[in-house]
């Protein structure tokens, strides 16, 4: 039989549907109580806390059998978990019928709680285990109210809430009947069908975004290639340039000496652009990070010395501060570390001379906190969504360079979510902006199969 869901998802509800369970186990004590002590209601008390008792041992081996199901499995047993999800159904439907014998039967309107049940076979389970299930209810109600009926099963009424003898009407008996049987089986072909539907929409999406991640790699990898191809050729023509500029086939004069200083500047930014773009194609195409331990000052240490000479040739303060208690943190060491010079870099290059750009390192228990403050530009409130979106550049950034690929903070964002962290931005209240980069400390081995969408 065709199960609707996913075995994941399936063991993820069956504990849903057991927990749940644990509420109604409450809510019959409770009910019980207040009705029989403070409303007035005589019920069979002793029977229903039994009841009770015994649903909460049926409820703990359910609840038992479950993890032991699941444990250490990514993914559990399909079929051993819709048997568990069926027992749990048919379970609940044997002992709603106890309860509503001991509190009523027929006269008891918590007879609509089938519906209920009914719903949540109609999600978990195949259509045709639903209209079982829907069998089965009508079966054990309408063998209950027939048998309290003729006389066979004692019945035990609702004093001080409900009518009396309505139990021993035949019309309103099969009346009763007659309109439970329908009401379960329209609710089961109606939320079976909205469930086919969904299910369906479903499959279309996941057909659909497979097909996109299909599309998406054939696009990088036809990036990475050109890319690749560009930046050769690129790193040909800086080196022809650079013998022509340094004057080593000759000197030149000053109309030629401006248009190869042209030609030098426009191919260094073609080429770092192309190879940011590699570098963020190739991190997608990996998909995962390598994990190893490294000391985090000594990250810092470089990431400030790259960009320390930039720093000083603008009068800019560049401090860092560390916590003392930090040193080994793990990660991919190199990644780490260009995402550093890049949020630096670009805290430098927008704050004007004389300004301050200081990079703080906390130790917050099992996270890295790292700030990267400014005293530059900021970003626009109405900008700030998009500033880690690929080739998006704030509208005030372009003032200051035109000539950015607006690719960094790109970089940075895929470099830290596929870590396992977070980054964030916000503007100063003295001006300028702190960019924010949560890190897991630890060397958990699920990082490694974090992939980058």
């Amino acid at each position: 039989m065709e199960e609707i869901l996913q075995s994941p998802s399936m063991a993820k509800r069956a504990i849903w549907l057991a927990n749940l369970r644990w509420v109604a186990i409450g809510a019959l004590v409770v009910a019980t109580f207040v009705s029989s002590r403070f409303l007035g209601v005589h019920l069979a008390s002793r029977q229903l806390y039994y009841l009770a008792g015994a649903l909460l041992v049926y409820n703990a081996a359910l609840y038992g059998l479950l993890r032991w199901l699941t444990r250490g499995r990514d993914e559990p047993p399909s079929r051993a978990i819709g048997r568990v999800i069926s027992l749990q159904i048919s379970g609940d439907l044997a002992i709603l019928t106890t309860i509503l014998h001991f509190a009523g039967g027929i006269e008891n309107p918590f007879a609509f709680f089938f519906v209920f049940h009914m719903i949540i076979a109609s999600i978990l389970r195949s259509r045709i285990e639903s209209y079982i299930q829907a069998g089965l209810a009508c079966v054990l109600f309408g063998a209950m109210v027939i048998l309290e009926y003729t006389g066979l099963l004692s019945h035990h009424p609702l004093e001080g809430f409900a009518g009396h003898g309505l139990y021993r009407d035949g019309i309103f008996v099969l009346g009763s009947l007659f309109v439970f049987c329908v009401t379960l089986f329209l609710v089961v072909y109606m939320t079976t069908s909205i469930a086919q539907q969904v299910r369906d929409q479903q499959e279309e999406l996941e057909l659909a975004n497979r097909q996109l991640q299909e599309k998406d790699k054939l696009k990088n990898e036809y990036v990475l290639r050109v890319s690749h191809d560009v930046k050769g050729h690129l790193a040909a023509i800086q080196s022809c340039i650079d013998t022509v500029y340094d004057g080593l086939l000759g000197p030149l004069n000053h109309a030629q000496k401006d248009m190869i200083g042209r030609a030098h500047r426009r191919t260094a930014q073609a080429l770092a652009f192309v190879t940011d773009l590699l570098k963020l194609t190739h991190m997608k195409m990996a998909g995962k990070v390598e994990i190893s331990c490294f000391p985090i000052r000594q990250v810092v240490a470089k990431a400030i010395g790259a960009v320390k000479d930039r720093a000083e040739a603008k009068s800019v303060s560049l401090t860092a501060e560390i916590s003392a208690s930090l040193d080994i943190i793990c990660g991919e060491q190199l990644l780490i570390e260009e995402t550093l010079e890049n949020l630096l870099f670009n805290a430098v290059k927008y704050t004007p001379e004389g300004g301050k750009v200081r990079l703080e390192v906390l130790d917050q228990g099992k996270q890295v906190v790292i700030h990267v403050r400014d005293t530059g530009i900021g970003i626009p409130w109405d900008e700030m969504p998009r500033i880690f979106e690929e080739f998006y550049r704030a509208s005030n950034a372009r003032t200051v360079d035109r000539e950015g690929t607006g690719l960094g903070l790109s970089f940075a964002k895929q470099v830290v979510e596929r870590h396992g962290g977070q980054i964030t931005v916000q503007n100063n209240q003295a001006g300028g902006c702190t960019f924010t980069i949560i890190l897991p400390k630890g060397s958990d081995r699920s990082i490694a199969q974090k992939t980058v969408l």
